[in-house]
């Protein structure tokens, strides 16, 4: 298994009692495109669009990201 980063944007949307399409129109992305990043399968991020979540859901970018190491014995 390859280090990935998650992306925990469900669980700030739950804290906030908040859509993903209202996340989607806060942030000014497409609910297709908000979707590819709330699934984790999003390849890049733009740190404006971090800026822009982060500032939607009233948290700081740590929030959203989390690090998960990979086995190194692959």
């Amino acid at each position: 298994m390859e280090s990935e980063i998650i992306f925990n944007i469900d669980v700030m949307l739950a804290k906030r009692k908040m859509s993903v399409s209202e996340l989607a129109e806060r942030v000014g992305i497409t609910l297709p495109n908000m979707s590819i990043l709330k699934t984790g399968k999003a390849k890049a991020i733009r740190i404006s669009t971090l800026v822009k979540l982060c500032e939607a859901l009233d948290c700081q970018p740590g929030d959203l990201l989390e690090f998960r190491r990979g086995d190194k014995n692959e």
